[in-house]
């Protein structure tokens, strides 16, 4: 996985703020579009956009099978692990097949959790149009990070990211358990041990500080939600689950979009399929869908969904393995995988609002988004506390 420090960084910058070349021509010349247009345009017509977790072909393939079918705009992104896992350019050249084969959907390739800076540059010089700094953890993707810590390293990279039109997304409070006080960790990433609940859930006032000297596009605030399957043991109330806090920091920063992580809904169904056919996975519960729609109802515009496809996923491989046990063809195990993800991706596009979307959108590049930010046209509007 390619990584670049803030000196490449710069240097990179310093001859391409305006032809980009280190990007792939192909990369600018199709329809990958920075986040902020698709955040801009979702908070204008007050709906939410699932934000789909990729690493292979099949995944690929039902979130824009489904986005091309309901008119949604669509957001893959992709973790360290991803990027480790598939290959930088497999990753892109999927992602790149997809925009080709519905050049009319405005995609959004984005890195979900830079545990640095570094990871950070190398998803933009890999054509990434956006990224995530993580600054709540330290660069080990353990160790809870102090709130300087988080501010000073997500400002660095949203100065860079900023000068060539990639968007940023930022993190403020660690994603945990309200019931364990315990976080659960994704492809690494995830702190260790417990932790209390003021740190599990973000301060709306100190949100509006980060805001306003991060200049971040998008905010990820912590609620109660965690990564996994395991989130709840049981269907969640207010007290393990603060979706009245969201309203609480859309108040504090009304002009910023929030993204709520660990939001897959982890339905029982796909659960019962797969202990069905020899899975072993205990009772659990997601975020409701409701919830969510509240949650889109007080300024969430980006919903991160990685669980609910990987459960789908697996529930059909174990259907199909048991449906013909002779069968050693891996098309017979992917396609029903496809379509089983592909429902949850329809449904998440109705159920977020996002349908009917893609086509009112006018595509802009990173291009043109390096000059709004140069002339500070997207700066916050919100002021430092002092």
């Amino acid at each position: 996985m390619a990584e670049f420090s803030g000196s490449e960084a710069a240097h990179l910058l310093g001859g391409l703020a305006t032809t980009f070349d280190f990007l792939p021509s192909e990369v600018l010349n199709m329809a990958l579009v920075p986040l902020r247009l698709l955040l801009d345009h979702a908070a204008e017509n007050g709906y939410g956009i699932p934000a789909f977790n990729v690493n292979n072909l099949e995944q690929v393939q039902s979130i824009m099978e489904a986005a091309y079918e309901t008119d949604s705009p669509v957001i893959l992104q992709a973790s360290r692990g991803a990027r480790s896992y598939a290959g930088e350019n497999f990753l892109r050249h999927l992602i790149l097949a997809a925009v080709e084969t519905y050049p009319d959907i405005p995609v959004v390739m984005h890195q979900d959790h830079g545990n640095s800076p570094a990871t950070c540059f190398g998803a933009a010089a890999n054509g990434f149009t956006s990224v995530m700094m993580d600054g709540s953890l330290e660069a080990d993707a353990k160790t809870p990070a102090s709130y300087e810590y988080n501010v000073n390293t997500t400002k660095e990279v949203v100065d860079v990211a900023h000068a060539i039109g990639v968007s940023v997304e930022g993190e403020l409070g660690c994603l945990g358990s309200l019931e364990t006080g315990k976080g659960e960790a994704e492809d690494g990433h995830g702190f260790e041990g417990s932790l209390s609940k003021e740190q599990l859930l973000t301060d709306p006032a100190e949100a509006a500080d980060f805001v306003a000297r991060t200049k971040v596009d998008a905010l990820a605030i912590a609620i109660g939600t965690s990564h996994g399957a395991y989130k709840f043991t049981r269907k969640p109330t207010g007290e393990v689950l603060a979706i009245s806090r969201i309203a609480e920091i859309h108040k504090a920063i009304p002009n910023t979009h929030l993204v709520m992580h660990g939001s897959s809904s982890v339905p029982q169904e796909w659960i019962e399929m797969i202990n069905k056919y020899g899975g072993s996975i205990p009772e659990t519960y997601g975020v409701p869908v409701e919830e969510i729609q509240e949650g889109i109802r007080n300024g969430v515009r980006k919903v991160n969904i990685d669980t609910d496809n990987r459960l789908a996923f697996t529930a059909a491989i174990r259907e199909a393995a048991a449906s013909d046990p002779s069968n050693f063809d891996p098309r017979h195990f992917n396609k029903p995988a496809r379509k089983y993800m592909k429902q949850v991706c329809l449904d998440r596009y109705q159920q977020f609002w996002c349908a009917g979307n893609a086509s009112k959108i006018h595509q802009r590049d990173i291009n043109y988004y390096a000059g709004l930010y140069a002339k500070g046209a997207l700066d916050p509007k919100t002021a430092v506390a002092v």
